[in-house]
């Protein structure tokens, strides 16, 4: 066996820091960045308003906290220790509150200096499948904007530093041999899709349970994402949420279980899907083919709302006033704010007697 002299070791161990430092190289001779190499990733929860975001979350954080509404953008942290006597991970969470209504605010957790090491998690509320299509679709149209424009705003950074520009690669979620590879837009980071209140989902019809499941599962694979049906009653499901969602925020193992039967909870990892598993759209009492459909994700839309006609979700009557919130009381200021909404009340009324005494005035010469 030849001898590895003491040099070759150390070229080892200096090539293997500037990797993890730099990225790696793919297959088309591009750096692609190595997120965990930093110990730090950001994670952002989007999804349906009231749908169990804050409670997935604390779950995962392991906080025995009362979950609050989000009142708009909410941020917190993680800390995991890789080993013994080793420095600790740390995940940066952010919360969207208020479902699509403060959608624009989605640009603020996604920044150029994040989003190499950034994961997106959606939440989509299976007890509310009318508005499950318009909240997953404003929600991943305006996040994949930000996440493109973070990237350009990047690559221009570091084209002006002179630094090689590393290229953000679309993740590794279909092998190279994947039939569907050229089908499907996945999503430029990675993505997890969580069903939430499956107890509640449970009680649905047989077919209406299956055209939702068909429907997530294409929309997941579409995206390129992960997938799981998960519920705040069941111990044993957000056991495995908390699995996927670590593995996003400190590059843990997210176990290997695939479940794709609609009569119990979903359980899909990206890339383990396929369009010919999945099947063709759940059309029952309509003839698909009378449907104008640009693409194929149209043609899906098309049909889920055949069976879920569409609710808005971007009324902005939803949105309640955090000043009148109880969870954001503060004794002094809110005495004066009732005294200024009084003096406000005042003025109004004196103007309006003195516009009425201009008009009567006027009218009498």
């Amino acid at each position: 066996m030849p001898k590895i002299s003491n040099d070759t070791l150390w070229e080892l161990a200096a090539s293997e820091v500037h990797s993890q430092e730099s990225g790696t190289v793919d297959e088309e001779g591009d750096t692609v960045s190595n997120p965990t190499a930093t110990g730090e990733r950001t994670v952002f929860f989007i999804g349906s308003k009231a749908g169990g975001k804050t409670t997935i979350l604390h779950r995962c954080l392991d906080r025995d906290e009362t979950p609050k509404p989000t009142l708009a953008l909410e941020y917190t942290f993680g800390r995991r220790a890789r080993g013994h006597n080793t420095p600790k991970d740390i995940a940066h969470f952010w919360e969207l509150g208020g479902g699509t209504l403060l959608s624009d605010l989605i640009q603020i957790p996604i920044t150029a200096q994040n989003v190499r090491t950034l994961s997106v998690v959606l939440v989509v509320d299976l007890s509310k499948p009318n508005v499950l299509w318009g909240t997953t679709e404003r929600l991943l149209q305006v996040a994949r904007a930000q996440v493109d424009r973070a990237c350009s705003s990047q690559a221009t950074g570091e084209s002006r530093t002179g630094k090689q520009p590393t290229k953000n690669s679309i993740p590794g979620t279909l092998h190279k041999d994947h039939p569907d590879r050229e089908l499907i837009s996945p999503f430029p980071v990675p993505l997890l899709v969580i069903g939430s209140k499956f107890d509640v989902f449970q009680d649905f019809d047989s077919e209406k349970r299956k055209a939702i499941c068909k429907t997530l599962r294409f929309l997941a694979h579409y995206h390129g994402a992960s997938l799981i049906f998960s519920s705040s009653k069941s111990e044993g499901l957000m056991s495995k949420t908390r699995g996927f969602v670590n593995h996003l925020a400190f590059g843990t193992d997210r176990g290997k279980t695939v479940s794709t039967d609609p009569s119990k909870s979903l359980i899909i990892p990206a890339g383990m899907d396929s369009l010919s598993q999945i099947g063709s759209p759940p059309a029952t009492d309509f003839d698909i083919g009378t449907l104008h459909a640009r693409s194929p994700l149209d043609l899906w839309k098309k049909v889920f709302e055949k069976i879920f006609p569409s609710e808005s979700t971007s009324d902005p009557k939803d949105l309640k006033d955090p000043t009148k919130d109880p969870q954001y009381s503060e004794a002094k200021i809110d005495s004066m704010r009732a005294q200024k909404d009084q003096e406000l009340e005042q003025y109004k009324r004196n103007a309006a007697k003195s516009w009425k005494g201009m008009e009567l005035e006027s009218q009498k010469s």
